[in-house]
């Protein structure tokens, strides 16, 4: 039995709220159990200049002092970003490229900030997940202003979590579970169920192929829930 009483299998309960802020082209507001992540999509008419034709997603990561249960230092008081956050941000920029026709996107980009409010585990899958949706959101503002031709999104992306704890896998881990699993993984997927990328991580031990393989059917499904709720909160994407 798990701290919080789910099933090894089991899925925290997930909330997405759309519009949660007032003047970002797209935005989502992402409950995974604890774990709360505020997602605004920024759309500007240019692009990078390594972009030679289409357009770009790029992401920041950044999570509150007091998101955890003690308060962290924020990046600009380092005076650089923090090589988690960076390793996170570039994450979830390839996890939402992987999902756009950028050459359909035209000379825009798309900034997706991702905020960490609340941090209980799954901090950079809840990003990903609600990343997607706030993105969406703005690609369909400029396709309703005719600065697109059409919907540039090609397919669902979302993202969770699994690990062995207590010799057992474990799908969406909480902060307690994250911090003694023996190891770690995160899963972005498509909604076809195809690996997007994939992070794994003997913690405390190696791990077999077939744990691999464990670990993998139930970021499957627990992906299919998220992208059940991406579909309630989207409809299709044509």
């Amino acid at each position: 039995m798990r701290n919080d009483g789910r099933a090894a299998d089991e899925m925290r309960k997930v909330k997405a709220t759309l519009g949660f802020t007032k003047f970002a082209e797209g935005s989502c507001l992402i409950e995974i159990g604890d774990t709360v992540v505020l997602c605004n999509a920024s759309v500007e008419d240019r692009v990078p200049p390594h972009v030679v034709s289409g357009g770009w997603i790029t992401a920041e990561y950044s999570m509150l002092p007091r998101a955890n249960r003690e308060r962290s230092k924020r990046d600009i008081s380092k005076l650089k970003l923090s090589s988690r956050s960076a390793e996170i941000q570039r994450l979830i920029g390839r996890s939402l490229r992987c999902a756009v026709d950028l050459e359909a996107l035209g000379e825009h980009t798309i900034t997706v900030d991702c905020d960490v409010l609340q941090g209980d585990g799954g901090t950079r899958t809840a990003s990903v997940t609600g990343g997607f949706i706030a993105m969406t959101i703005a690609c369909r503002k400029l396709l309703e202003q005719g600065k697109i031709s059409k919907m540039p999104v090609r397919t669902y992306v979302s993202g969770i979590s699994a690990g062995i704890v207590r010799n057992e896998a474990m799908l969406d881990l909480c902060y307690e579970e994250d911090s003694r699993a023996l190891v770690d993984l995160n899963c972005i997927m498509t909604a076809e169920g195809d690996i997007v990328e994939l992070q794994a991580t003997g913690e405390g031990r190696p791990f077999s192929v077939e744990e691999q393989r464990k670990l993998l059917a139930l970021c499957r499904k627990g992906n299919a829930v998220l992208t059940q709720m991406q579909r309630r909160c989207l409809g299709s994407l044509e």
